[in-house]
This record gives structure tokens, sequence and C-alpha cells, in this order.
């Protein structure tokens, strides 16, 4: 009964009749007349891409749609994620960033065809996490909105602004809980804090946002999601919202307080030594900027963290940082971005990202989306033509596609020797399937010069031995195949050396790094790619793969990367990562 209900449509079907219903209703409600204080803009956008969309150059969600001197609200809609970036009003920031004469006409049109074309709770729009969006951006940009506004048009946007706050106050609660509902609950103290008579909404949503901190944030400032990008933009909100209060006058609570005080220190470890945070679980490395500045506006004063960090351990030394995913996956129910990405790990050498994960795929379509969830788009090993986790069936549209048979144990330890940092960590992924426990060990030099690795495959009680000789059988005792997989960033230059027994790889800080292994695999250099939001398609790099097949109860394989001995100890790095000077945003360059 419980699976039925699952992939049962009828509710999502009920929730937009009834955000459709709530907001029709809103706008009976009597209209805001102005703004009784407006908080500093907080959401920081691209002048270059405010620059694209004034030329009709339309990029949302891996999309672009050109279209010069047409209506945003005009303009075909390729995706669901495309029409939902337009309705989030995202783009207020990038025309606000632009900030001439344009730039500001378009905002002000856009706005107003939005109110007219879908005002009336028609449209993809009206969601409470979309509107809680919305509402942050035409708060945040009021001033460009309504600089010059016709006396019907500045009535029209507040008349909307209400509209969509009373729409909050009823339906936020229907909000995934997670990040839509941060965002739904955010717009509404916005609204509730700089709009004439929406202040009565504005206590109910402060203590809202205390429970959803108390049940969301854990006690070490994780999420049940463990996307760290995720993490990042809760707390964003919770930062932007904190500041909002502090300059009207009010006190944040204690449990809102407590939240920023517990991610703080979590944000901090999950960044590499580049400043972007580790690619797990459907994230990517942050807007750029964002995570410095949210870190800085909490005040927090960084501390260490002990043990796993919302499930990731680090190894950090010198100018290396290695952060590894060494937790059960999410859960069940949030386990739609979840990947199957067990002991994989990622590495970045100063300002230079070395060995990446693929990345989240979901803005080229939901083939890229599931090639981005399987394990063999992650740095570790898998077996072949199988993940460490399984993707199960697709619950209410793809979107809705659950991680299940997940590993049941993945046991850490951590320390640290005369050599550098340890970790020793393993999982039962493949015990099901195979009657084998992947087992991984790392150790990072105390200079952050070489990280070496041992990967095994073992089957270990006489239950793992029974499957593993069934699963032996079923090859004909040709063995049990598996690669372990490390994916380069596409900035890194791979090359075959010493007779195809390693790998030097080039950095463009100069750094020359080396990947070598004990000769039990068989070593290749193959392509693969980097799924990066903001880019029109994946962009092509390369992956280092060591193959080799299990024939007994244990098989093992050595490897290390290091740098190569003429690599300073420290590099300036100031190759500038504009360097055409162009100032245009990355996706506008040919790849």
């Amino acid at each position: 009964m419980a699976g039925a209900l699952d992939n049962d449509p009828r509710p999502a079907r009920q929730g937009e009749v009834m955000n459709r219903l709530q907001a029709r209703l809103s706008t009976l409600a009597r209209p805001a007349t102005g703004l009784v204080w407006q908080p500093e803009p907080r959401s920081i956008g691209s002048f270059a891409r405010g620059r694209q969309l004034c030329a009709g150059n339309f990029l949302f969600a891996g999309d672009l749609v050109e279209a010069p001197d047409v209506s945003i609200w005009d303009l075909p809609v390729p995706s669901r994620a495309f029409a939902e970036a337009l309705h989030g009003f995202g783009w207020l920031d990038d025309l606000a960033a632009t900030a001439d004469g344009p730039a500001r006409r378009r905002a002000q049109d856009w706005t107003l065809g939005w109110i007219a074309q879908f005002g009336q709770g028609r449209g993809p729009g009206w969601t409470p996490d979309l509107t809680g969006r919305r509402l942050i951006r035409w708060i945040h940009h009021a001033l460009l909105l309504l600089n010059g506004q016709h006396k019907a048009g500045s009535e029209a946007i507040y008349r909307s602004l209400a509209q969509q706050t009373n729409f909050l106050a009823r339906r936020w609660k229907s909000a995934h809980p997670g990040l839509p509902r941060f965002e739904a609950l955010t717009g509404l103290i916005y609204a509730g804090l700089s709009l004439t008579g929406m202040d009565r909404h504005l206590v109910p949503a402060l203590r809202a946002l205390e429970r959803e901190c108390d049940a969301q944030i854990d006690a070490g400032g994780a999420i049940p999601t463990r996307n760290p990008e995720e993490l990042l933009e809760v707390f964003t909100l919770l930062t932007w919202a904190e500041a909002a209060l502090t300059g009207a006058g009010r006190t944040p609570g204690l449990g809102h307080r407590s939240a920023i005080a517990r991610i703080a220190p979590t944000l901090r470890a999950l960044r590499h030594a580049d400043g972007g945070l580790a690619r797990f679980h459907g994230g990517g490395r942050g807007q750029e900027g964002r995570l410095d500045q949210a870190l800085a506006d909490s005040g927090i004063r960084p501390h260490p963290l002990a043990g796993l960090t919302m499930g990731y351990a680090r190894l950090s030394s010198g100018r290396t940082s290695v952060i590894v995913d060494a937790a059960v996956p999410p859960a069940v129910q949030v386990s739609q971005n979840a990947h199957a990405s067990t002991l994989a790990f990622e590495l970045t050498s100063g300002r230079r990202p070395l060995v990446v994960n693929c990345g989240a795929g979901a803005s080229f379509g939901e083939e890229w989306r599931r090639a981005g969830r399987a394990t063999q788009s992650h740095s570790t090993l898998a077996i072949e033509g199988f993940s460490s986790s399984r993707l199960g069936p697709a619950r209410r549209g793809p979107e809705r596609t659950l991680l299940v048979e997940t590993p049941q144990i993945v046991e850490v330890r951590h320390e640290t020797d005369r050599g550098g940092q340890v970790l020793t960590a393993w999982h039962d992924g493949y015990a099901r399937t195979h009657g084998l426990t992947h087992v991984r060990r790392l150790q990072l030099a105390y200079d952050g010069r070489a990280l070496s690795g041992e990967d095994t495959l073992a089957a270990f009680t006489d239950e793992e031995r029974a499957v593993f000789d069934t699963a032996m059988d079923r090859v004909k005792l040709q063995g049990i195949g598996f690669a372990i997989r490390f994916h380069l960033h596409p900035d890194v230059d791979a090359a075959l050396d010493m007779g195809g027994q390693a790998v030097s790889l080039a950095l463009k800080s100069g750094e020359i790094w080396v990947f070598r292994h004990n000769a039990e695999a068989d070593l290749r250099l193959e392509r693969s790619v980097y799924l990066e939001k903001g880019r029109l398609k994946p962009r092509a790099t390369k992956q280092i793969v060591l193959s080799a097949r299990v024939m007994d109860y244990a098989s093992l394989i050595t490897w290390t990367l290091a740098k190569a001995q003429d690599t300073p100890r420290a590099l300036r790095d100031l190759e500038d990562e504009d360097a055409d000077g162009s100032g245009m945003p990355r996706w506008t360059r040919p790849d």
C-alpha cells in the first residue's frame, strides 16, 4: 500500500489546485501601500549575465533561448526547471548588477508583465518556495523596480507583493521540509518586516522558522539530504533573515541564531582549499563568492570540527584538501537527488581542483541526471555493472527517483601518525550482490604533497564467501570485474607517462602531480565529463581508470598521487580565470 501511495500523483495535483485557489483568494486581501523598511540587498548577481539578458540571451537550467527584443514571459519554455528559474526571479539579481537604463527597463517591464500574465494565480510560479524566492528579490531590488515607475505600475507591484505575502502565510506549510520551506519562510519574514499592513505575519513566520531550524538542522549543523550546496543555500537564507531582523531593530530568535552557529563550522569543513564546496549528493561548488560572504555575514568564528562533518571526512595539509563521502547515503525519503558516492573523494591543490566527481547532471536532462548519480561517475571503486547504491523506480516523475538498496554499514577510522593523516573506511554496498566489502585507506602526507591509497575488495565472513562463490559461478569463475576511477577536473592536462605505467597531471598553477600504482591493475586514461551548472553542455575531461578482477576472497590495489619533486612547495597562483579579459561568463565562450 505504501508503494502505491508513493506513486500516486493525486497529492501533487491536489497541492497545485490548492496553490492556485489560495493565490486567487489572496487577491481579495487589502494591498500593501508602500515599504516601511527595505533590507540591504544581499542577493548578488552577475554583471555579465545581466548584459546577456539585455541582449536577449536567456540561459536557465542548462537551456539557452536566444530571443532579442522578446519579453521573458513570451519565451518558449524547454523544461520545468527553466520555468521555475524564470518565476523565481533570480535573474533580477543580474539585472540589478548591470544597473543601467536598459537593465532597469527590462526589470520593470518583465515584473509588470509577470503581474499581468500570472498575478491572478496562473502559471507555475505559485508554489511556496518560488513565491518566497520571488518576494525576496522584489524586496531586495524594490528601488530598481519602483524608481521612475508610473503610479499604476507602482500600485500593481505593491498589490502583488501583498497578494504573494498572503499566499505564503496560508501555504508555506505545504512546502517540502528543507530548503523549499526555508525559502518560503524567509520570504514571509522579509514581507512582514518591509510591507505596510503585513507585519501581522511576522511573528508566526519567526516561530515557524525556529521550529524548522530545530527539525531540519541537527546538532552537528547537518541537513538530511547531505547536499553541501543545499546546506549553503539554507545558511544563506538564515543569514539574510538575521540581517533583515537586525536591520529592522529586532533580535533573531535563539533557535535561529543557534542554527547559524551550528552550520558555519560545517560549511568550513566542506570547503576545499580553493574556496569551493565539495560536490556530492546533487550539490555543486556553490555560487561564486556566496560561501565566503555568508560565512563573513554570520560573524561565527571558525573552529575545527572533530570526526565526520555531515558524513564527510576531511584531510587537509599544506595546500591540499581531500574530502571523502564517509557515511551512509541520505535516507530514502530525502534521496531524490542523492548519489551512489560512498567512499568517493575529491582533491584540490591550492586554487586548483585536481580529482573531482562528475557532478549533478540535472540541468542537462534526465539521462545525464541518472548518469551523474551512478558510482562510476565518482572517484571511487565500482564493480562492473553495479553501483554501491541502486536507483529505484521513478515516483511522480523522474525527479522523484529515489536511492534504494544502499550500504547498511559504513565505518570510519581517522588517525594521525608520523607520515600524515590517515583515513580508513569501509562499506557493505556490494555484500548483498557479491559478498564483497570495499575498504579504502587514504593517507595524506604531513606536507600535503602526496596522497596514498589502498582499495580492497574482500569477503570476510563465511556468509559473504558463500555469496561471493555464487557470484563467481555466475561469471564462470572468470573473476568479478571492478574499476577504481579518478575523475579529473577539465583544467587538468593529463598524459600517460613512463611507458603507460603512470599519469602526469599538469595544473594551470604550474604544479605537476604524478599518479602511480602497484601494477596489480590495468591503467587507462579515458574520457569523462564534468557536469557544471550554468553551461550549455557537459565539459569534456578525462579520468584515470584502474581495472582488475577479484579472483579470490580478497583483492588489493595500491596507488599514489604525488607532486613531482621539482614542484615548488609554494606557488603564487595568479592566473586569471577570465584570461581573455572579456568579462563574459564561461558559457558564452566555446568549450
